[in-house]
């Protein structure tokens, strides 16, 4: 054989176990599940480059419910107000665990399934937070007496994680609720059989202490453990390929404070961050925090998200002047903001208020955020 034939093929092998290893031929990052589905991939590919050019909107609750309206179909207050869909539609599990029919928002899972199943349809992206009830306190009938007694919401023991990783008194509890958990996700596929890619989101805002998971409420490496089990029950244990898993944070003012119970880059898919408005220096922490969590999402090779923000009361220009000005700085792939709560006495109201101030419509139209239409053309799911 020639030498120039032997180096020839020499290259295309070195090529081709270049492109094994690699799995991939785009140059793109991969989910951390290496057997994660060809649309989870997709995904996944696909908001690494959304987020090089924009910032997607997304609304919890969305598509179930506006202040003045419940589970119409097709309807969204983001869409009644700008004439547009968000790029993400966010959903809340609490209480799926443990068998409802509902979730602690009053909304049917049945229900929540076909608007997931319909947003899909649409080429948006699903996201889903889980509020689970303590899975000590709420077994014992003197700690539930309380407002928040027993929920996600009480953090009255410091015991509660321990509980439910193996060899904790509640593990095999616990694990009947994974295991609805799971059983409600294997329900999420398509009109071909196709299971639906969805970002999970649970034991979010690990870094305040108003969570049965929070940083006060369990050592970093209880919270590394639960995260772990959690996974490996869902993609191990059930075969569950179809989630992209996001590791979230309230505020916080470091990296060492944000990576403290990270649970390794083997698991996660995303880091993200919420933050409210509380006030003047939001503006700079919310920069601040953005500044480092995203630098070190890219270079783990993570998708980044703003999970959770909200404006600033009395404040009609946040969207414009404060937001998105920060958020345009950064590679965000999505802000997610929280859900409008349904009340019967809007309805009564002369003039019920409006879903969104209208400040919001600049944020709509500048060539920095992401709606749907923006990113149905360049399917996420099939990238055609």
């Amino acid at each position: 054989m020639k030498k120039s034939n032997i180096m020839k093929n020499l290259f295309l092998f070195l090529v081709l176990v270049v492109f094994i290893f690699s799995g991939c031929s785009d140059g793109l990052p991969l989910p951390a599940d290496k057997d994660a589905t060809k649309e989870t991939v997709n995904l996944f590919k696909s908001m690494w480059e959304l987020q090089q050019k924009g910032v997607m909107y997304g609304h919890q609750d969305d598509l179930m419910y506006g202040r003045t309206w419940w589970y119409e179909k097709d309807r969204s207050d983001t869409k009644d107000f700008t004439g547009d869909y968000p790029a993400a539609a966010g959903f809340e599990l609490g209480w799926l665990g443990l068998g409802r029919e509902r979730s602690l928002d009053s909304v049917s899972f049945t229900q929540m399934t076909e608007q997931i199943k319909a947003h899909y349809k649409r080429g948006g992206i699903i996201t889903i937070s889980w509020h689970e009830d303590n899975p000590l306190t709420s077994q014992l009938p003197d700690s539930i007496k309380g407002r928040r007694g027993g929920s996600a919401w009480d953090v009255s023991s410091t015991e509660v994680v321990a509980s439910i990783l193996p060899g904790g008194e509640n593990h095999e509890m616990y694990n009947v609720w994974m295991g609805r958990l799971a059983d409600w996700i294997e329900t999420l596929k398509d009109d071909d059989g196709i299971p639906i890619p969805i970002i999970f989101r649970p034991y979010h805002e690990h870094s305040g202490s108003f969570f049965w998971w929070g940083t006060d409420i369990c050592t970093d490496e209880e919270y590394a453990a639960l995260w772990r089990y959690t996974v490996e029950f869902l993609r191990d244990k059930r075969d569950i390929h179809n989630i992209l898993y996001a590791y979230n944070t309230d505020r916080v003012t470091s990296l060492e404070q944000y990576m403290r119970g990270y649970p390794g880059d083997d698991m996660m898919d995303m880091l993200s961050l919420d933050m409210y408005d509380r006030g003047e220096q939001f503006g700079g922490e919310l920069d601040a925090a953005l500044k480092f969590v995203t630098e070190e999402a890219i270079s783990r090779n993570k998708l980044t998200a703003l999970s959770e923000v909200g404006g600033r009361r009395g404040m009609p220009d946040w969207w414009s002047t404060v937001l998105l000005p920060i958020v345009s700085k950064y590679p965000v792939g999505y802000v997610l903001t929280w859900r409008h709560t349904y009340s019967k006495r809007f309805l009564r109201m002369e003039t019920p208020p409006q879903p969104f101030p209208e400040d919001f419509m600049n944020f709509y139209n500048s060539e920095k955020s992401l709606f749907l239409n923006e990113i149905q053309e360049p399917n996420v799911y099939t990238r055609k």
